[in-house]
């Protein structure tokens, strides 16, 4: 295969200019730094940190390097941005799919919802759940207790948590269980594609994932007890509860404003994807008798997905890179742990700010490349 210059001169043209641009800044920032005496590395990873923080998923103190403090942010930025995007995704497919209901109060409700919560800034959103909303909360001497067993308060949630015993078989009879419903939806497609019946995947499955952990429990020596949180007095007038799972008003408050403005664009795109299935292949489907639960799954929602995962993913994207507002209300994320106190103590700048911008390309990388698997795995194909 002949090619011209005329073919690939703009790409090349383009990849020049690219490093040149990037090499003029990286040698007048060099220079700038030699001239005042500043040292580029990036040794001060292994440093002591000599900072606290108030919510971490792993063990950490000041006597931490700041690699640590750095893994201690990025595991909260990974926490608040899985539960919104999870929160997120449900409240959208419903409110989606109730934007089409032709029920009159149900369908102008999800559009107030939409209409509502999308309009108003996220970081307001934020400030509310956080400044006026909790902060409303009982202190801990005050709350009442939710099923008897947890506490919202000013303070935060506090839940029991789980003590497991024989932990490993109960984590192998789930993995067990999702395997045995991978196999099973694989036969079960290949036998409505041979033969046209249809197998009840959803009820085999959730009885596989209730059957196997109850059988881990009844003959494997599975054990589960719960620790409650209990009220204890630090002061006269300062209470807390110690022992259970606490989760901080920052997070509570963050996780809450991504999802619910998120969900709303995530609506739209629902919303968008099955308004855009032609009218006649759902009034087909209805004239070979499917119901309208069935149309919606075995018809719509086959067709709709596909229109629906790529606006989506950038809905995901959105949420993954907005949760870097956390620093507006001290949530100890990336940005405020790292690219906030880490820098004002070392003073690294470049060092730490080029390591943020990577981190979260990576993560919208890693986000990207598994909606789009997921996008091409569930896509039709033509026979």
């Amino acid at each position: 295969m002949n090619f011209k210059f005329k073919d690939i001169g703009p790409q090349l043209m383009t990849v020049i200019t690219v490093f040149l641009v990037f090499g003029f800044f990286t040698y007048n920032a060099q220079v700038n730094m030699e001239n005042r005496g500043i040292d580029f590395g990036y040794g001060f990873l292994s440093q002591e940190s000599s900072f606290d923080v108030q919510f971490s998923l792993i063990e950490y103190d000041g006597s931490h390097s700041y690699f640590r403090a750095y893994l201690v942010g990025l595991l909260n930025t990974i926490l608040v941005s899985v539960i919104g995007i999870f929160l997120a995704t449900i409240l959208g497919v419903i409110v989606g799919i109730a934007r089409l209901s032709p029920n009159y109060l149900i369908n102008r409700f999800a559009a107030f919802y939409v209409e509502f919560f999308r309009n108003i800034p996220l970081l307001l959103q934020i400030f509310f759940w956080y400044f006026a909303a909790l902060r409303a909360l009982p202190l801990p001497q005050d709350a009442e207790a939710m099923f008897g067993i947890s506490f919202l308060t000013i303070k935060g949630l506090y839940v029991p948590a789980f003590i497991w015993q024989n932990f490993n078989i109960f984590f192998y009879s789930i993995v067990a269980a999702f395997i045995a419903i991978i196999v099973i939806r694989y036969r079960a497609k290949k036998l409505q594609e041979t033969q046209g019946k249809q197998t009840p995947v959803l009820l085999i499955s959730l009885g596989l994932i209730l059957i196997l952990p109850i059988l881990s429990f009844l003959f494997g020596g599975v054990r589960l007890s719960f620790e409650i949180p209990v009220l204890k007095q630090l002061a006269t007038t300062s209470f807390i509860y110690e022992g259970g799972v606490s989760l901080p008003p920052e997070l509570i408050a963050l996780a809450l404003s991504l999802s619910l403005y998120t969900a709303t664009f995530i609506a739209e795109c629902v919303r968008a994807g099955i308004q855009g299935i032609s009218k006649g292949q759902k009034e087909a489907a209805a004239s070979i008798g499917l119901t309208p639960n069935q149309v919606l799954k075995l018809v719509v929602m086959p067709q709709a997905l596909r229109i629906i995962i790529p606006p989506t993913t950038n809905q995901y994207l959105n949420l993954t890179k907005n949760s870097s507002l956390a620093a507006a209300i001290a949530y100890p994320d990336l940005v405020l742990v790292f690219a906030g106190t880490a820098l004002m103590q070392t003073g690294k700048a470049i060092e730490i700010v080029s390591i943020t911008m990577f981190t979260y390309l990576s993560l919208s990388i890693s986000i990207s490349i598994f909606m789009n698997w997921y996008n091409n795995k569930i896509a039709i194909q033509e026979k």
